[in-house]
């Protein structure tokens, strides 16, 4: 039996390209677009069970960039849409453990311009690729609170299983968090590559932009 290997090494501060998005390292050049994104339609909305607030304005969402650009745990990317140049949204590789092979993605905020189209999808394609392909992972993992129902339909759209739930798990924004675990494997991951790829073609959309395939992993 081959021994499990461990991660070759930790998530950089580089650019992932996709077709349809870049995902950028976070900085201050993404503040216009992120504040919008937090601030415009549903945006506020969007952050009931992340671990921050609303930004109550510029310069309180400037902070928080500022923060995240040191760390290397969690590393925070903007979802930057190339047809506009703008920053609609933003994701991290966190909870990172090379020695096994393992890393989630979350901190997922997908404003409303990017939420349930291909810009969303592609993201999360770019950094599963990323984490198995690039760094090597054997484990890549979602979680979220279990009240939390659009995020576990996504993690199951997206392909991930479910493992279950974690009682009690969290205290967030003073209240219980119950944790809903999903996971990708390495095993796993040429079909889930090979369906996001598929569904993602142009060639996959009409005219008016509406999928005609659904994302299916054979």
């Amino acid at each position: 039996m081959t021994a499990p290997r461990s991660a070759s090494g930790r998530p950089e501060r580089l650019v992932l390209e996709g077709r349809y998005v870049r995902l950028e390292p976070i900085g201050p050049e993404h503040l216009d677009g992120l504040y919008a994104a937090s601030t415009e339609a549903d945006g506020p909305a969007r952050y009931r069970y992340l671990f921050d607030q609303p930004p109550a304005g510029r310069a309180e969402l400037a902070a928080w960039i500022e923060r995240q650009v040191p760390l290397g745990d969690p590393v925070y990317y903007a979802v930057v849409d190339r047809a506009t140049g703008r920053a609609e949204g933003r994701q991290s590789l966190m909870r990172i453990v090379p020695k096994d092979g393992v890393i989630e993605v979350g901190g997922v905020f997908w404003g409303p311009r990017m939420a349930r189209t291909r810009l969303a999808t592609e993201a999360l394609y770019l950094h599963a690729r990323y984490a198995f392909e690039t760094l090597g992972n054997r484990r890549f993992e979602w979680k979220c609170n279990n009240l939390n129902e659009p995020s576990k339909r996504a993690a199951l759209r997206f392909g991930f299983t479910f493992e279950g739930i974690f009682r009690q798990h969290m205290i967030v924004k003073g209240e219980n968090r119950d944790t809903a675990w999903y996971s990708m494997l390495d095993s796993e991951w040429p079909s889930r590559k090979a369906g996001f790829e598929a569904w993602l073609d142009p060639a996959n959309f009409g005219l008016n932009g509406n999928q005609i395939s659904r994302l299916s992993f054979g």
